[in-house]
C-alpha cells in the first residue's frame, strides 16, 4: 500500500505580536491566540459581569482563568490532527456526542432518514451511563434489557446463490455471440 505525506502543514507560517499596548512581548505571541483570547474574555467576562456582578477576590479566578486556560491550550495544535487546533478538536468533538452525523449514502443521492443516524446511546457509549433512566443498582445487575436497534433500511435480501462450472467452449460461445471476429484473427 502506498502512503503519501502531506507538505502543507510545514509552510504554515504563523503571524506574530512583538508588542501590544506599548508593552514589548519578546519572542512574540500568535495573533490568532491573541485574538480568539480577546473574544472569549469579552463573552466570558462580560456574561459574568450581566449576571453576577463584579467579582469578589475569591471569585476573580472564575473570572479570569476559563477564558486563559482555553485560549493557551486551544490554540496549541491536536495531537490527533497536526493540522487542527485543539479548540476545534473539542468542538467537533462536542457536537458528534449532542447532534450527531448525518450519514452520506450512495455519495450524497439520497439523504438519510432519522433511523439511520446513530442514536445517542452508541455515540456516547459508556458516557452517557450515568444519565439513562434505570438506577445504578439496577444495572450492576444486568436488569437492563438491551434495546435491540430498528432496521435500518428494508426487509433483509435472501441470496440465493447457486454456483456453475462452464466449459471453455461455453465461454467461447458467449465470447463469440458479443464480439464480431475478422477473418483470420485468433480469440
Amino acid at each position: 500500500m502506498r502512503t503519501g505525506i502531506t507538505y502543507t502543514r510545514h509552510f504554515d507560517v504563523e503571524t506574530k505580536q512583538h508588542e501590544l499596548l506599548g508593552l514589548e512581548l519578546g519572542e512574540g505571541w500568535p495573533r490568532k491566540a491573541i485574538v480568539m483570547g480577546f473574544v472569549l474574555y469579552l463573552v466570558w467576562t462580560g456574561g459574568l459581569l450581566l449576571v453576577f456582578g463584579f467579582p469578589s477576590k475569591v471569585a476573580f479566578s472564575f473570572y479570569f482563568l476559563p477564558p486563559l486556560l482555553i485560549a493557551v491550550i486551544g490554540t496549541k495544535r491536536s495531537t490527533r490532527n497536526p493540522r487542527r487546533w485543539n479548540i476545534t478538536y473539542w468542538t467537533l468533538s462536542l457536537r458528534y456526542l449532542i447532534h450527531g452525523h448525518r450519514p452520506v449514502i450512495c455519495g450524497g443521492r439520497r439523504t438519510a432518514h432519522r433511523s439511520e443516524w446513530i442514536d445517542r446511546r452508541a455515540r456516547w457509549g459508556t458516557k452517557g451511563d450515568g444519565l439513562r433512566r434505570k438506577s445504578t443498582l439496577a444495572r450492576r445487575q444486568g436488569e437492563l434489557e438491551h434495546d435491540v436497534p430498528p432496521a435500518l433500511s428494508g426487509v433483509p435480501l435472501v441470496l440465493d446463490a447457486r454456483p456453475r462450472l462452464y466449459g471453455p467452449d461455453a465461454v467461447y460461445r458467449a465470447y463469440g455471440r458479443k464480439h464480431t471476429h475478422t477473418k483470420g484473427e485468433r480469440v
